[in-house]
């Protein structure tokens, strides 16, 4: 099962820590996978949830424990030319990432072999799922 760390989260949601590279490598470091929200402006790559905040190179969104959810149709198109684990989603129901997972949209109750986001916040049933995006991931050790 695949524990992910939703931006950077491990034990409850810190807005002002998501996202940061800092924070980020914590949670790596921990043994998580973890979601991290990309932009793409002026040739930049960047983190940030509602806008660019944090400025990375492409080498930091290659590590293969990462979900990098394109936040702009630029990062998009960028992250498709480097060998990053990438998706997009809006308000889908469900999403394929670039290495072929089905991503849940939050509050959707997930379906079988996906990975299910924020379950802590809508309570689905996460049995059948092969992972877990959460801002309390380590509740699921």
């Amino acid at each position: 099962m695949y524990l992910i760390s939703h931006r950077g989260n491990i034990d409850g949601s810190n807005p002002e820590l998501e996202n940061s590279p800092n924070y980020i490598k914590k949670a790596l470091d921990l043994g998580y996978d973890v979601e991290v929200d990309v932009w793409f402006k002026h040739g930049v790559f960047y983190l940030g949830h509602d806008e660019p905040q944090y400025e990375v190179n492409y080498d930091f969104l290659t590590n293969t424990k990462l979900w990098c959810h394109a936040k702009n149709i630029d990062s998009l198109l960028e992250m498709r030319k480097y060998p990053i684990h990438y998706f997009w989603h809006e308000n889908d129901t469900l999403t394929l990432t670039s290495n072929n997972y089905i991503w849940s949209y939050p509050s959707i109750n997930p379906i079988k072999n996906s990975i299910v986001v924020l379950p802590e916040i809508h309570n689905p049933n996460i049995k059948e799922c092969i992972g877990i995006c959460s801002d309390y991931i380590k509740k699921f050790l």
